[in-house]
């Protein structure tokens, strides 16, 4: 899975932005944390759920357990507005 194409991001300090090129349904603009920043980083690239969550664990120190459940809970809300092509 990765980032749909007919969505950009930007780093803007702390927050990564994603932004609707206007292909695709969804419209706007996503702001994110930094957690969540790094997560869509990752989809800027082809990848699985468990690779995330092993780039997760090598940079930031909690249980593994949160990790699984932050990644599956982003990339559920990109799935409901498009951005993730399977």
């Amino acid at each position: 899975m990765k980032l749909n194409k007919g969505f950009i991001t930007h780093d803007d300090g702390d927050q990564k932005l994603i932004v609707s090129t206007g292909a695709v349904k969804f419209s706007g603009l996503v702001r994110s944390n930094e957690t969540a920043g790094f997560i869509i980083s990752c989809l800027e690239n082809d990848t699985t759920e468990a690779e995330i969550v092993a780039k997760m664990q090598e940079k930031y120190d909690g249980p593994k357990e949160a990790m699984e459940r932050d990644v599956k809970k982003i990339i559920e809300q990109l799935r409901k507005i498009g951005a993730i092509d399977e």
